[in-house]
């Protein structure tokens, strides 16, 4: 009767369970990716689309809703989506890059299932393999806060997503080839907005306000993004309620993502949208309108110029952004709750790029390691099926070692809990973004020159920005703080898209020796599985 009763106690406790997991909504999605016609510069080239559509369909989702993407590849080669800004918790198997997630292969189909667990913001997706990024396959992430949970400002008019980025109109397959062979890629053709490089359209009410997701889904540059006659109120950034500063424009950089307000309180007029190139010679232009309901005028006049060379403008820019300590992020406590100044930094990792020639071939790298997959088995799933012969933890230093660049499959050691500080180190002429997948960050400083212990003392420890993607202007370094709370395998990547194609990446393996299931969800049973980790079992279903 005791074990009886025993027995029944536990199976409420688990039907408890299921409920209070089964709280959280599910929300499905059936894509299918293939190729199509796209005319986004005015004439005809081969994309990317899904389900039909480029850009591909906006995921719309409320934070810790659980998304179930079934991917259709009707392409005739592999393919991935990843998912700029998706911290994955404790599922790095979804990631959906080369060291995490076998590809899809041609006529196969396989479900992602994320949970934008304790997030909210504007992110995007992307596609993550070969060059399949220049031919498009991306679209917008929104997630909105719960109902419950208070937003700093009142609910706008409408809620548009703006996916701007350089475009090419050389095929991707021959921009790949041109990486292959060691070469740099030509200046782009064009910049989009949308998916077009004019004449997409914006609806607005007089007197009303709207909010504006802007995504730089680029392959290199950064874009200035403004909106002529109008101001734009920063209020979000990938994740963070900001300092509602205003600003007259708005440095995009590659993979970054910002969300303005912008009231329609001008004549009743259409007014140009643009984007433009940032820190080039020659500025390419991309401009749409926003189209007053009430509009007597078309679009008409000279386009409103922005910054072109000035990094001083952007850096001052870039300093201003600061988080809203007021505010709640995705649970009802403010977002400066947690004093990230406070705590004690365990580890430093200073993160060099260069540009150098490879037994004949243009490369990059980070701290002299230029990254090269392996083989076909995704470092995630060597690491949980103890395949070896796949990687090596420790395959690139944390500091600069100042060695002739050389390849390797670089995989960076980390411990999960550790409170960390990256410095990014840029000794290049360019300006670089950097993303780290599974983690936002804070980014406390940035200057010119060389980073040294000294330049602590001008970090920002009490309201700088947590993001996913960040900046690092020309001879210039970027310090960020990580609280490595999520076990997996991340992608750290240049953002310039060739780049990263060419080595300036690699895996930071955040481990605990614990294993356990509350650190790290087990790998999911519909998981694909490749080169070495062919014929494996993942677990019973």
């Amino acid at each position: 009767m005791n074990l009886l009763l025993t027995f029944s106690s536990i199976l409420l406790l688990v039907l408890k369970i299921v409920h209070v997991a089964a709280e959280d909504p599910y929300r499905f999605f059936d894509w299918n990716v293939t190729y199509g016609d796209i005319y986004p510069l005015g004439v005809k080239q081969q994309g990317i689309l899904i389900n039909g559509q480029f850009p591909g369909p906006e995921i719309y989702s409320v934070t810790n809703d659980n998304l179930i993407i079934n991917v259709h590849n009707s392409l005739p080669e592999p393919f991935l989506i990843s998912w700029n800004g998706v911290q994955q918790r404790r599922n790095s198997y979804e990631d959906g890059v080369y060291g995490t997630t076998c590809p899809i292969p041609p006529g196969k189909n396989f479900t992602y299932t994320l949970q934008v667990k304790d997030q909210i913001g504007s992110f995007f997706y992307f596609p993550s393999l070969a060059f399949h990024k220049a031919a498009g396959g991306y679209g917008a992430i929104k997630v909105l806060s719960r109902p419950r949970i208070p937003v700093p400002f009142p609910d706008p008019a409408n809620d548009y997503s703006l996916l701007i980025g350089d475009w090419y109109h050389i095929h991707h397959t021959k921009l790949k080839s041109i990486l292959d062979f060691g070469h740099r890629l030509p200046f782009p053709q064009g910049v989009l907005i949308n998916g077009r490089a004019n004449g997409t359209s914006f609806t607005v009410e007089q007197g009303k306000t709207y909010r504006l997701r802007i995504s730089n889904v680029g392959l290199q540059n950064t874009l200035n993004f403004r909106i002529e006659g109008h101001d734009l109120q920063l209020v979000e950034v990938e994740g963070t309620h900001t300092v509602q500063t205003t600003y007259s424009s708005i440095d995009v950089h590659v993979g970054q993502s910002y969300s303005v307000l912008i009231i329609a309180d001008q004549a009743p007029k259409d007014y140009y949208i643009v984007a433009s190139t940032r820190f080039t010679d020659k500025v390419i232009t991309s401009t749409a309108s926003l189209h007053y309901s009430n509009s007597q005028q078309p679009i008409s006049g000279p386009i409103p110029g922005g910054p072109t060379t000035e990094i001083d403008w952007s850096i001052k820019q870039a300093r201003s952004i600061r988080t809203n300590l007021t505010a709640s992020g995705p649970r009802p406590n403010p977002q400066g709750s947690y004093h990230y100044g406070l705590v004690n930094i365990t580890k430093t990792f200073k993160l060099e790029s260069s540009a150098a020639q490879v037994n004949g071939k243009q490369r990059y790298a980070i701290n002299s390691v230029s990254f090269i997959p392996s083989d076909d088995t995704p470092l995630k799933l060597a690491d949980y099926f103890k395949i070896g012969g796949v990687f090596q933890v420790g395959s690139i230093p944390d500091t600069p070692s100042r060695k002739p660049m050389y390849l390797d499959t670089s995989v960076m050691g980390a411990d999960f809990r550790a409170f960390v500080e990256i410095v990014f180190q840029n000794h290049e002429d360019i300006v670089q973004s950097y993303h780290i997948d599974g983690y936002s960050f804070w980014v406390v400083g940035m200057d010119g020159g060389v980073w040294n212990p000294n330049s602590r003392n001008q970090y920002n420890l009490r309201d700088a920005v947590s993001r996913c993607t960040t900046q690092v202007y020309p001879k210039s370094w970027t310090a960020i703080y990580v609280a490595l709370d999520n076990v997996g395998m991340w992608n750290v990547r240049s953002e310039f898209w060739a780049r990263q194609y060419l080595g300036q990446q690699f895996y930071l393996r955040v481990y605990s020796p614990v294993e356990s299931i509350r650190d790290e969800y087990p790998i999911p049973k519909n998981t694909l599985l490749c080169g070495k980790a062919a014929g494996r079992t993942t677990r019973p279903l």
